[in-house]
């Protein structure tokens, strides 16, 4: 099938598209290329470099490659930038969104999965947070993707359009992208391996649920190939477990001090300082996928040290081996 990947170029998309390809399937990719890099990508993968918040340019894509399925990626990921600058996040989270809703109604696309994030969506929850908790988002990117379901469930009642939300924990693994204020394993890897100091925002006790990017794409392709009980759905992508950010600090500095040992580097990493607390940050975040497992026998398979290791292993053959 050919299956249109928006931020295909990017951490996540990138991964979705090796997902499909290794199951035969012929993704196509939509990325303004602002995260996203090209290299992300096989050489014969088509890149259309459009931004969803241009429509005009986007139907051009879908009027050339009329696409089957749509997985929708592209997204403003941070959500301090969000609580900065809460209408730039809503012009690319709700009106790009609404964009690629509509190409797809109107040009018949068989179902849409939407990359969601209940590591933002059910606010603080101590204890692995189901799909029917009530949905309780505190930052503007929270409110822009608890939105985006809300049109996803539109566009079904309304048009018959098969949707799927996936509720997204915090996802991790080889090609985050480091720059910016999203993906805290990312800049905490490049950062480690270059000799560099690192900061913690707050006291670190703030509790996230960490799943493998690749655990991720394997979501996302049932999500877009098995049939759904509903026609619109909603599933949390996440594991359960529990881990701060001091823990995680302290496991990446011992991954990265191996990795560069194993160079013939200097193998000191400098411990983390700690700074203020970030606006819109939860204190505690936990996802139930059980849904997911139950339904498609999806498990989030990679364990987390060895999710870091690789991860770490993948940033030192990047940084330190070219």
């Amino acid at each position: 099938m050919k299956i249109l990947v928006t931020g295909g170029a990017g951490f996540i998309g990138s991964h979705i598209v090796d997902a499909l390809i290794a199951q035969g399937h012929c993704p196509v990719v939509v990325d303004n290329l602002s995260s996203g890099c090209k290299e992300n990508l096989p050489a014969d993968v088509p890149l259309h470099v459009v931004d969803v918040c241009d429509q005009a340019a986007l139907e051009e894509v879908f009027e050339k490659e009329k696409p089957d399925l749509v997985c929708h990626q592209a997204a403003q990921m941070s959500v301090s930038l969000s609580v900065k600058k809460p209408s730039f996040d809503a012009q690319i989270n709700i009106l790009g969104l609404i964009n690629t809703l509509e190409l797809a109604q109107k040009y018949k696309v068989q179902k849409f999965v939407f990359a969601s994030s209940g590591g933002v969506l059910y606010g603080n929850v101590t204890e692995p947070a189901t799909e029917d908790y009530p949905a309780n988002p505190i930052s503007p990117y929270g409110i822009s993707k608890w939105a985006g379901e809300r049109y996803l469930q539109f566009f079904s009642q309304e048009h018959g359009l098969k949707t799927v939300a996936l509720r997204y924990a915090n996802v991790y693994g080889p090609r985050q992208n480091p720059h910016g204020e999203a993906g805290v394993v990312a800049i905490f890897c490049q950062r480690m391996l270059q000799g560099e100091n690192t900061k913690i925002n707050g006291d670190g006790k703030y509790i996230r649920d960490y799943v493998f990017v690749e655990d991720v794409a394997q979501a996302n392709r049932l999500a877009l190939l098995e049939d759904a009980p509903e026609i619109h759905s909603a599933f949390n992508v996440g594991t359960g477990r529990p881990t701060d950010v001091n823990e995680l600090a302290s496991e990446l500095k011992s991954l990265c001090e191996k990795a560069l040992q194993q160079r013939g580097l200097a193998t000191q990493v400098p411990a983390s300082d700690y700074g203020p607390a970030r606006a819109g940050d939860l204190r505690s975040n936990l996802l139930d996928a059980s849904r997911l497992q139950k339904l498609w026998g999806w498990s989030s398979g990679m364990e987390f040290n060895c999710g870091l290791a690789k991860t770490v292993e993948w940033f030192a053959a990047e940084k330190l081996d070219t």
